[in-house]
């Protein structure tokens, strides 16, 4: 069964009550919550992902709570809780939605440790991965959101993860995070895509999430292979230029973008070693989207 096909009390009462159990990817995530805003942004953004059986096993469980005391009614804040534990301070109210998205990144990247958890963007060309970490503002969702509009299947905007043992990568195929002015060059760019409203005033500024492609969350159980590192990096008036890189300096920027390579070890180096020996390393300039995309389709036809 899939969420979109829940009524409107039908999902609220699962929040509210037993939990909606929500699959994404290999992951599934038990969610508790009250706020209106989390039952209207899942029933928007998640329609096409599965629903697991609530008799069965949770990797999460999640909950976002109203704020304690008076936060109830002044100034209403929404707090992130895991299996009890309340990892972050709270936030606003209508931040609730986001919340929730940032705490289910952190939840794999705090107990994924059965995979190497890369802070990077992951999209295929058939089964083969094309891999884009890069520091905030890079424009690595932009470009994300981008090719999933353009036909590449959406793995993860946020958090690639590399199976330990196959060298595999997993999808989760949830909503892409957009920030900022980003937000509009891709409504701009694909206005068929659908949004959550845009929440401003976060820590990273005005954020809205578009929903991944229906076939794209069809195909969140299959695996792809590596094949292209790419760093992507925003420059205005800047032509689309794909340049190669080192395999000394693609291990040193995997490295520093991994979430958990540090608590892997030997485990981590070798995932690591791996990961560039079966790909090719760039380095990405573009500021033009179209001209991009024709990069990386052709990129792929080279392959």
């Amino acid at each position: 069964m899939k969420l979109g096909e829940l009524t409107a009390p039908e999902l609220k009462q699962r929040l509210t009550g037993s939990g909606l159990w929500l699959r994404t990817g290999e992951f599934v995530a038990c969610i508790h919550s009250r706020f209106a805003d989390i039952q209207h942004s899942l029933s928007l953004l998640y329609a096409d992902h599965p629903l697991a059986d609530n008799a069965g096993f949770a990797d999460f469980h999640i909950s976002i709570e109203n704020g304690s005391g008076l936060r109830r009614y002044i100034r209403p804040q929404a707090q992130f809780v895991i299996d009890g534990v309340k990892p972050f301070q709270p936030l606003p109210a209508n931040q609730a939605f986001p919340i929730l998205e940032w705490g289910m990144n952190w939840c794999i990247t705090a107990y994924g440790h059965h995979q190497l958890v890369l802070h990077a963007a992951a999209v295929a060309r058939d089964d083969r991965c094309l891999i884009l970490p890069a520091p905030p503002g890079s424009g690595k969702s932009t470009l994300c959101a981008a090719l999933v509009n353009r036909g590449w299947r959406l793995l993860s905007d946020e958090l690639t993860l590399i199976d330990l043992r196959t060298g595999a990568i997993h999808p989760l195929s949830r909503p892409v995070s957009l920030k900022n002015n980003s937000i509009g060059v891709i409504k701009a760019f694909a206005p068929d895509a659908v949004f959550s409203r845009a929440t401003e005033d976060t820590s990273k500024g005005t954020v809205a999430l578009m929903k991944p492609p229906r076939t794209s969350v069809e195909q969140m159980m299959q695996t792809a292979r590596p094949r292209w590192i790419v760093m992507p990096k925003y420059v205005p008036s800047s032509p689309a230029r794909l340049d190669g890189m080192g395999s000394g300096e693609a291990f040193l920027s995997i490295a520093d973008n991994a979430m958990n390579y540090h608590i892997l070890g030997t485990q981590g180096f070798k995932a690591a070693g791996n990961l560039i020996d079966e790909c090719s390393a760039h380095r990405f300039e573009y500021s033009n989207l179209d001209e991009a995309i024709a990069t990386f389709d052709q990129l792929a036809r080279e392959a």
